[in-house]
């Protein structure tokens, strides 16, 4: 088994009407210590927001979604977990430049405007709405996003 990048940070980025950003330094460093420039984007399986995942994963993922299957033993629970994880997912490749493109369906999904929100969640990162981050019930989020937007405008 590869190593699985490891997502550690939280930034924000503009998001322009293709759906094109540049990724964060955060983004980008474990990125680049995985293999290929692909990346899945798909539903977070809890939160109003996106998750976006490299390659490498995909067996460890595989293997919760079984795992979940083994110790409910509800076979439409199992298929709609299944479809979560590997159905409502599209890929992207990032480039050379650390631009990436979001898939238009994953954008509507999480309700993606000018601005995306990345918090690093392990194996995966998050990529938040700001005004879903803003309503979220996470008292730490909601505090994140609001720090990232004053500083954005501090900047500007």
């Amino acid at each position: 088994m590869e190593a699985v990048p490891f997502f550690s940070g939280n930034a924000i980025a503009a998001v322009d009407a293709e759906g094109r950003l540049d990724l964060p330094p955060f983004v980008l460093d474990a990125l680049r210590r995985g293999e290929g420039r692909r990346l899945f984007v798909g539903a977070h399986p809890s939160d109003p927001c996106l998750a976006a995942y490299a390659p490498e994963r995909r067996e460890g993922l595989y293997r919760e979604v079984e795992r979940e299957r083994l110790q409910d033993g509800d076979d439409s629970a199992h298929a709609r977990r299944a479809r979560r994880a590997f159905g409502y997912v599209e890929e992207s490749e990032w480039g050379s430049d650390g631009r990436i493109t979001l898939p238009a369906m994953m954008r509507r999904k999480g309700a993606i405007g000018a601005l995306a929100l990345l918090v690093g969640a392990g194996p995966e990162v998050e990529i938040w709405s700001p005004e879903r981050a803003l309503a979220a019930g996470d008292p730490q989020l909601r505090e994140m996003a609001a720090w990232r937007l004053e500083e954005r405008e501090t900047r500007r």
